[in-house]
């Protein structure tokens, strides 16, 4: 009986994924994120000192939070149960804790693992707070997305947020070599890899261990056992690596980071690092139509009037992106960012925009000074329409010093203020003329 269990047992191991098969069972045994289970750090001290509190860990996809949220519950000896935010709702998170209840009647204590924690609804999340509170279980989140955007406020007063980062180069081999010597990873074969296929094998994972197992698990099985030996060449693994898996997830956090750094290394003038993040972000699948939209804000937003050929530049790039298609096209859009963090830079007119916008917003609906007003009926002009309005072609200079074009009660607001870069140097030196003519028509022009 007991050897029939026992068949049973390993017959059901053989079934899971590679990535549950070679699960470690102790912190010994697991890779990556020192800087939360070194000495001092704070989930070592954590431990040693026998306690556990609630927690969410975020991090990107394959950096070990299941495993990580297993140990902790065994080696507290807690009860582990699991919840995926999405398969289950309130119904699942009321069973879960029935269940903690009895186990805390019982003198254990509950970990409760919420996988994909940020999918749950206000609701679902606000349902966690008394069993928190009251310590009927301790809550350990998992998340890709920032828990600041994400979680309620309320759940995460209740929680300390722990950072997992991508596993390093030197870390994946480590588990690589660590999962070659588990006997219990491939049913007993003995499995070897060449070199070169490891090195690409490790580039391919780019820090995600799930991915690195799934990668092996899948290269395992297309070669051909020999003595009970299998070996991984590089035309094996050329057939399991087809498409490019960089950590990009569109609307996710890696989406949103790399946007930002396309668009402050341009701002910052550094056309190689451009180039870098522009390649990264197309290397990983993002539309190439949202990087050209991004390219013409920029020449909006941090060139401005600096150089205003970049704004056109950017808007023929996409168009001739939009002609040629990928990945011809996408040299476009490379021509644009490197123009575009070449050139000089100015943020008045986005600075301008702004105080204007928020001066709109503020100073409600003032009058139209009547000189600027339509007049295109005799009742207008009898109003006062257009009255006294001077036609600037027609001023020395095509200026009419004096004249004045704002609300009264805004006097002489100043929104746009050229920066002394580019183009806009000379734009300042005109300006100031003008607004000096303006405020004195007697000035010398």
């Amino acid at each position: 009986m007991h050897q029939q269990q026992s068949s049973l047992l390993d017959n059901d191991l053989a079934r899971k994924p590679l990535a549950e098969r070679a699960r470690p069972t102790s912190l010994s045994g697991f890779f990556g994120q020192r800087h939360l289970l070194g000495p001092q750090a704070p989930l070592r001290r954590m431990l040693d000192g026998g306690a556990l509190h609630s927690m969410v860990l975020w991090g990107p996809p394959g950096t070990g939070k299941t495993t990580l949220a297993r140990m902790l519950a065994d080696h507290v000896d807690a009860t582990f149960l699991t919840l995926s935010a999405v398969l289950s709702g309130v119904k699942e998170i009321r069973a879960a804790v029935s269940a903690a209840r009895q186990a805390r009647a019982g003198g254990r204590q509950t970990v409760l693992f919420v996988d994909e924690a940020h999918r749950f609804n206000k609701a679902q999340q606000d349902a966690f707070l008394p069993h928190v509170e009251d310590g009927t279980l301790v809550f350990v989140g998992a998340t890709t997305e920032n828990p600041s955007f994400e979680l309620n406020n309320a759940l995460l007063s209740r929680v300390r947020v722990y950072v997992l980062k991508p596993l390093t180069g030197a870390e994946l081999d480590q588990l690589l070599e660590a999962v070659l010597d588990n006997p219990r990873a491939f049913e007993g074969a003995r499995l070897s890899i060449a070199d070169d296929a490891r090195a690409a094998l490790l580039a391919a994972a780019d820090g995600d261990a799930r991915r690195l197992l799934l990668q092996l698990e899948i290269a395992a099985d297309l070669s051909e056992p020999h003595d009970g030996q299998r070996a991984i060449t590089c035309d094996i693994l050329d057939q399991v690596l087809q498409s490019s898996l960089r950590r990009f997830d569109k609307g996710g956090d890696a989406f949103y980071d790399q946007i930002s750094a396309l668009h402050k290394s341009i701002r910052g003038s550094d056309p190689d690092a451009a180039l870098y993040w522009l390649c990264r972000m197309l290397d990983g699948g993002c539309d190439p139509n949202y990087v050209a939209r991004r390219l013409l804000r920029i020449a909006s937003e941090d060139v401005g009037n600096a150089d205003p050929r970049a704004l056109s530049l950017s808007l023929d790039a996409w168009e001739s992106y939009r002609r040629l298609g990928s990945p011809e096209g996408e040299l476009c859009l490379a021509h644009a960012a490197v123009y575009l963090a070449c050139v000089p830079k100015s943020n008045a007119v986005y600075t301008a925009f702004n105080a204007a916008m928020q001066c709109a917003r503020d100073s409600g609906s003032l009058e139209v000074p009547l000189h600027l007003r339509n007049a295109p009926t005799a009742l207008a002009r009898e109003l006062g329409h257009g009255e006294g309005y001077r036609y600037a072609h027609d001023e020395p200079d095509a200026f009419a010093a004096g004249e004045h074009y704002l609300p009264d009660a805004l006097g002489e607001t100043v929104f746009y203020a050229p920066l002394p870069h580019g183009l806009e140097e000379k734009i300042a030196a005109r300006l100031h003329d003008l607004r000096s003519r303006r405020r004195d028509p007697e000035t010398d022009a």
